[in-house]
């Protein structure tokens, strides 16, 4: 039996010895179907400054577990701001973005989502960008009213891909073909079972750069770049937070507890206002470095999180950095 296989039975066993021996609510699995609730982490002004992690791969698909289904990304964070529309203390929104990115409409989606929040409530909106906040990471930040990054931050790869599995090969070596009749020529372009012909690859590098176009617009727009940084930028290269700073992609590069500071100082809360999270579940010595929103009984036998998404992404259009697929 592999060991976790044991571990997990061993973890069943326990709990169903626990619950016939007393009569406590126990929960097995954790439950997403909870409301988030406000937890302070620190502060005690009536002013408020939300702090809601972005981690992970941008999408509106539930992210499945083994034996568990979390929402999307885009729905928390969307559930995040509007819990926050209903209440007026909240001076200030900081969004901790530790993200590669995710498919090009989940990340537009969340963009603008974050933008309208910020426009209807005047709630200034600062980003702190973490480890990797990259691709569909950046373009999300870009609605914020200030970008900060930390120190050692990835970001940047500001550029579209493409992503199609092929399988003709493999078919081929195992003596499989799949017949496929087609009312165009161009209906099946794309398909995974045969190579791609040069007419098909020059019109899907017109469709990413026409996607594209829409990333590099909201940038200039945005950022207000020079052409020589810009130019640099479209080349879809990473950088360090120095590195981007320089070029403009960002405003300050902040440890995390100056990015409180400098929130308060937008929105004119008082420094002693309380920083809040929204979680389903209360955490012992909790703090703002805590992205979770929900306690989870155990590692891999429940969450495949990001590892998972990569191992399954379908053929689409993407504002992500994966290097393995490029």
């Amino acid at each position: 039996m592999k060991i976790s296989h044991l571990i997990f039975s061993l973890y069943v066993a326990c709990a169903l010895l626990l619950a016939g021996c007393a009569p406590a609510n126990i929960t097995l699995f954790p439950r997403y179907s909870d409301p988030l609730e406000e937890q302070v982490l620190q502060g005690t002004h009536q002013d408020k400054i939300l702090v809601i992690p972005i981690q992970g791969f941008i999408s509106s698909t539930p992210r499945e577990g083994m034996l568990t289904t979390k929402p999307s990304l885009v729905q928390e964070v969307v559930a995040h701001l509007d819990m926050a529309r209903r209440d007026p203390l909240i001076r200030a929104v900081i969004l901790t973005v530790d993200t590669p990115g995710g498919t090009t409409v989940d990340s537009d989606i969340l963009y603008h989502e974050i933008e309208r929040f910020r426009l209807e409530t005047g709630t200034p909106v600062v980003v702190s960008l973490m480890g990797m906040a990259t691709s569909g990471g950046y373009y999300i930040s870009l609605a914020s009213d200030l970008i900060t990054a930390h120190p050692a931050t990835i970001t940047g790869s500001v550029g579209t891909i493409f992503i199609r599995p092929k399988v003709h090969g493999l078919m081929e070596k195992l003596g499989l073909e799949a017949q496929v009749t087609r009312s165009g020529s161009l209906k099946d372009m794309g398909s995974p079972f045969r190579p791609e012909l040069p007419a098909e690859q020059e019109l899907i590098q017109q469709m990413v750069d026409d996607v594209n176009g829409f990333f590099l617009e909201l940038v200039q727009q945005r950022r207000r770049l020079s052409a020589e940084h810009m130019a640099d930028v479209a080349s879809a290269r990473i950088y360090t937070a120095s590195q981007a700073l320089e070029v403009g992609l960002i405003d300050e590069v902040l440890h995390f507890p100056r990015v409180l500071t400098r929130a308060a100082e937008i929105s004119g809360a008082s420094p002693d206002a309380r920083v809040v999270v929204y979680r389903r579940s209360a955490y012992a010595n909790d703090n703002v470095y805590n992205t979770m929103t929900n306690s989870a009984p155990g590692p891999a036998l429940v969450d495949f999180g990001f590892v998972g998404h990569m191992a399954s992404l379908k053929s689409g259009f993407y504002y992500l950095w994966a290097p393995q697929y490029e």
